[in-house]
């Protein structure tokens, strides 16, 4: 072979060489790639089996925690401290007073600060120098004047901060003399009184862990010194049903070991014995008076009877224990079971688990006097679903209970009324006309009318109008200032339960549609509209969200008894000094096809019946930032004499997103109820 033919062939076996180690680097690249691959997936199996796991050991740890706590109630409920009326009293306190930017003096012009400028004559230099003296003493009177308002305003911001503060310290020594002769009543041993005590005992004590029910019937046996009380007990799902959790890596899922029954099944009769024992230390430790010689204890669960399937009360534990047997125990040493069944007589079910009941010693209704219920809707009759003239009658019953004389009216020429009734209290008291509305929606301001005619047709001293649902803004209105008095189903829950009756509202209930005054916001894009005016006049800030002149809704006009939108755009608020009236309003969240929000001022007829508007003088809105701080002033026009209402003025929505406020001006010799006529609520 020639030399130039070895060439060639070394020169293509080299190329080939380096073409074979490409080949192998490549594939040693990709094991390389593939073994790192491996590792990471490793790594992420063991880091997802380890999260996993530790998830698990943590679902362990509450449920050895939960245990812990149910094994622990009584104990913890032993060092909880005893309930006393006077933790229910309340400092006469204030807040100081905060003038915010009033408290900075207007600062005066410096004189040296308007010297006189240029002048090459003696005549220029002296008309320089006036012009210079005019010009301080045109700043200076300006200086005075604002520093003469502030002044006023300041002192005005005072007297309003005096006049909330002994307001609040007046509402405050009403509340404590309020416990003061609820106490009184305890010590005499009323036996309403006596109820309602021990009631709040139970129900302010810290020592029930979260999810334990809290519901009570109870009477009061002053001849026996004894309180009878049936008391809800937790079900038996409050222990859990799972002893441990761990991961099985092979299935990727959790698998939960089952607690043993009879384990389980001995856990909550401990639980039920330590509820039992733990609500009769918290009476005898509350019985600061000396009230109570022996408390009759009946624990029940609610739940649906074995035999018959039907909801009601399973009693699962009964003792009557008397104050001296229960005075030489040390609970926090005992075993609940053995001291409920052994040294106190009690009975508790073999097997609570499975709803066998035991036999209840001493009930309220077998005390005669009234009894009390709290808490849970029980085998209460719902009061929609009540025949119409039952509803009459439960009616009737309470104004009973409360000290008045009823009767249900006859079905035909009842002139509109329901209940006839007397209130024999002197000077308050006289008669009363009831008119009973069973409704699921809000009652119309018609109904609100008519029951006003009737009033004055049958020459009575009161109005009461009781229902199931609720009333909007225009009945609120309407009625304020009138011999009326309208009760919302809330309401009448409460006063049912409070005398002693049974009703709860059943599903779809249409509550009384005030809300809460302030909750809290979503949002923190919103302005304060803080009014501040001057004169003593007392006046109603309202706002309505509108669409033209027509306002939204009744739930759209914020006022006195509808403290905010159903969207909580637009709400009313505590004002800070200098405002005497705020309203809170987030423009960018209100309706899309809302495009004014106006504002309006009314004199409050129950604080000054004879005002008018003459004294509304000074007026502004101030528009503040969530911080507080101003942002700017917003001129109003001052009130004119003989009107007593006033359209302050109105924010309109824009093509170009912005809210302009206008001036109003507009004034009503009739009142609010005339002004919201002009915006379709309808009042009268």
């Amino acid at each position: 072979m020639s030399r130039r033919s070895a060439g060639f062939v070394n020169s293509w076996a080299e190329a080939q060489r380096q073409y074979q180690r490409q080949i192998e680097a490549e594939q040693r690249q990709r094991r390389e790639e593939a073994r790192q691959a491996r590792n990471l997936q490793r790594r992420a199996d063991q880091e997802y089996r380890e999260y996993r796991q530790a998830e698990a050991r943590q679902r362990t740890a509450e449920l050895d925690e939960q245990v812990a706590t149910l094994q622990g109630l009584l104990t913890a409920g032993c060092q909880a401290p005893a309930f006393r009326a006077a933790s229910l009293r309340r400092a006469e306190e204030a807040a100081p007073f905060d003038p915010g930017p009033l408290a900075w003096p207007v600062r005066m012009p410096d004189p040296n600060q308007y010297q006189a400028q240029g002048g090459w004559t003696a005549s220029r230099r002296a008309q320089a120098q006036a012009e210079a003296r005019a010009r301080f003493e045109h700043d200076w009177q300006a200086a005075q004047t604002a520093e003469a308002q502030r002044l006023q305003r300041l002192a005005a911001a005072q007297r309003d901060h005096e006049q909330r503060a002994e307001a609040q310290r007046a509402e405050v020594r009403r509340h404590n003399a309020g416990i003061d002769e609820a106490t009184a009543a305890v010590r005499r041993g009323d036996p309403e009184a006596v109820v309602e005590y021990f009631s709040a005992a139970l129900y302010s004590s810290a020592a029930w862990p979260e999810g334990f029910p809290r519901q009570v019937t109870a009477a009061f046996d002053p001849a026996a010194r004894q309180l009878v009380l049936d008391w809800e007990l937790p079900g038996y799902d409050v222990v859990p049903e799972a002893k441990s959790v761990r991961f099985v890596p092979s299935q990727n899922q959790d698998k939960e070991t089952a607690r043993p029954v009879t384990q389980r099944r001995a856990l909550y009769r401990e639980v039920l014995a330590q509820s039992v024992l733990l609500v009769l230390r918290q009476l005898f430790t509350a019985d600061e008076y000396g009230t109570l010689d022996s408390v009759a204890l009946n624990g029940f669960v609610d739940a649906p009877d074995p035999a018959t399937g039907r909801q009601t009360h399973i009693f699962l534990a009964t003792v009557m224990a008397q104050r001296a047997a229960f005075a030489d125990l040390h609970l926090e040493q005992v075993d609940p079971t053995s001291c409920l069944t052994g040294a106190l007589r009690g009975q508790l079910a073999t097997k609570p688990d499975q709803l066998t009941p035991v036999r209840p010693s001493r009930q309220p209704q077998e005390v005669g006097n009234r009894i009390v219920t709290h808490g849970g809707d029980g085998d209460e009759p719902d009061l929609h679903e009540m025949d119409p003239i039952a509803f009459e009658s439960l009616v009737a019953d309470l104004f009973r209970a409360m000290g008045m004389q009823a009767v249900t009216t006859q079905r035909s020429n009842d002139g509109g009324v329901d209940v006839d009734a007397l209130d024999p209290t002197p000077i308050r008291g006289g008669k009363i006309v009831v008119q009973v509305k069973r409704y699921r929606n809000t009652v119309p301001p018609t109904a609100v009318r008519d029951l006003y005619g009737t009033v004055q047709d049958a020459g009575a001293n009161k109005g009461v109008l009781v229902t199931t649902s609720g009333f909007g803004p225009g009945s609120h209105t309407f009625a304020r200032g009138k011999p009326l008095e309208l009760i919302a189903g809330g309401e009448l829950v409460d006063l049912l339960h409070r005398h002693g009756l049974r009703g709860r509202l059943g599903e779809g209930a249409v509550p009384d549609p005030a809300p809460p005054a302030q909750p809290d916001s979503a949002t923190d894009d919103y302005n304060v509209l803080g009014m501040t005016w001057s004169g003593n006049v007392a006046l109603d800030v309202c706002a309505l969200v509108c669409r033209g002149n027509q306002v939204l809704s009744e739930e759209h006009f914020v006022f006195f008894n509808n403290a905010q939108t159903p969207d909580g755009s637009v709400r009313a608020v505590q004002a800070s000094p200098p405002d005497k009236a705020a309203i809170r309003v987030a423009f960018d969240e209100l309706p899309t096809h809302a495009d004014r929000l106006v504002l309006v001022a009314a004199v409050d007829p129950e604080v000054n019946p004879e005002a008018d508007l003459a004294a509304f003088t000074d007026a502004c809105i101030r528009l503040l930032a969530p911080s507080m701080a101003e942002l700017g002033r917003l001129e109003v026009s001052d009130g004119r004499a003989g009107e007593t209402a006033l359209v302050l003025g109105s924010f309109r929505h824009r093509a170009s997103g912005d809210w302009d406020f206008v001036l109003g001006g507009k004034g009503y010799t009739g009142g609010l109820e005339q002004l919201l006529q002009d915006y379709g609520i309808e009042v009268e």
